[in-house]
């Protein structure tokens, strides 16, 4: 077992210099982290222990694990707290009569929500592919596993770190924390438990806690040590913040600001590095600003499939077909063109190619 003084004492650098072998061992500077998207999403379905495993086993080096809460109060790895597009609740005739609708952060949502469920029953389901139309292979895993819970992804990365002789850090986000205060679960000081239940409440401590809200954020800060990631997208705001927009919270003032709170920012890829939707494009100013102020950036979400790359880096058919948004483009000029824009790691749903490609980094870096 690793204990909180062996964490402390590999810490984030350590990561870099664990997780790939020899080449990575090599090289100089800066390391970019590369962080699991949901596990290994681009190859299993998200959110499965079967997808965090495989992303351990290519290499990554933090697996992410998007945090809702059961009715009894324990933390679920589900992209968002409505299930029926990850589970097999639809089909479930025993919880039938609790479909019903809520408006979570402002959007309308009819269907199975975690808050109406004790653990042992979220136990019962099944996890599915999210996005069966552009994964198909991914669809084959439907039904093999139950929801994991961040304890139980907490303890296949410190028994994998044990296996490989290497840190496997994690990256849990918050979310919604506003709606489940409203709904008599306060997410903050459970997590906070966690943290220091778990060893993992010091500075240089494998793992980052990230969310799109500020207030949840600034609440840690003053409950534990662990590094914290303000989340930033190319729209909308902070659901806790409704006067405020994610384009207020860039520049220079905007950095030192979240700088106060935070250990780094977690912006959509494309406001690191753009697109026209046929190329891309030159990056912007956000990682200079961010790092003047002393913050990391990990930006989201870097995707194999044709459907999330532009046009110029896709697979294109010789005719017209429906499969064309699933196939596989070249992705690889999206994970260098991030990686020469000076990010300090990324997100990825294939951490196999990223991880590839960051190694290929650095070695021309060596």
């Amino acid at each position: 077992m690793i204990d909180r003084r062996s964490f402390a004492a590999t810490g984030l650098a350590g990561l870099a210099a664990l997780a790939a072998g020899p080449v990575r061992a090599r090289a100089p500077g800066r390391v970019p982290i590369i962080i699991a998207h949901r596990g290994a999403s681009g190859e299993r379905p998200e959110h499965t222990l079967m997808a965090y495993r495989l992303a351990i086993e290519v290499g990554a080096d933090f697996i992410e694990p998007d945090l809702v809460l059961s009715r009894d109060g324990h933390f679920l790895c589900r992209h968002e707290n409505e299930i029926s597009g990850t589970t097999d609740i639809a089909a479930r005739p025993e919880f039938a009569a609790r479909k019903t609708t809520k408006v979570i952060d402002g959007e309308t949502l009819t269907g199975w929500f975690t808050e109406d469920f004790t653990l042992a029953e979220l136990k019962t389901l099944r996890c599915r592919e999210r996005l069966p139309q552009l994964r198909p292979g991914n669809a084959a895993y439907d039904g093999q596993e139950a929801i994991p819970t961040f304890e139980e992804v907490i303890a296949l990365a410190r028994s994998e770190s044990t296996a490989r002789g290497r840190v496997i850090g994690v990256y849990p986000e918050l979310k919604h924390p506003r709606h489940f205060a409203s709904v008599g679960l306060p997410m903050e000081q459970r997590l906070a438990a966690v943290i220091k239940a778990r060893g993992y409440n010091a500075r240089k401590a494998p793992i980052f806690v990230q969310c799109f809200e500020v207030g949840p954020l600034k609440t840690l800060r003053g409950l534990i040590d662990s590094p914290l990631i303000q989340l930033l997208a190319d729209a909308g705001g902070p659901a806790d913040l409704p006067s405020v927009r994610y384009g207020d919270m860039l520049g220079a003032a905007g950095m030192r600001a979240i700088a106060a709170y935070a250990d780094g920012v977690g912006p959509d890829k494309a406001m690191v590095v753009p697109t026209d939707g046929e190329q891309l494009l030159a990056p912007t100013a956000l990682v200079g600003d961010a790092h003047a102020a002393g913050l990391k950036v990990h930006p989201w979400t870097v995707r194999i499939e044709n459907y999330f790359l532009p046009r110029s880096l896709r697979a294109l058919p010789a005719a017209v077909t429906p499969e064309e948004p699933r196939l596989h483009g070249d992705v690889d000029p999206v994970f260098q063109a991030l990686f020469d824009a000076g990010v300090d790691g990324l997100f990825t749903d294939n951490p196999r190619q990223g991880v590839a490609a960051r190694n290929r980094f650095i070695g021309a870096k060596a």
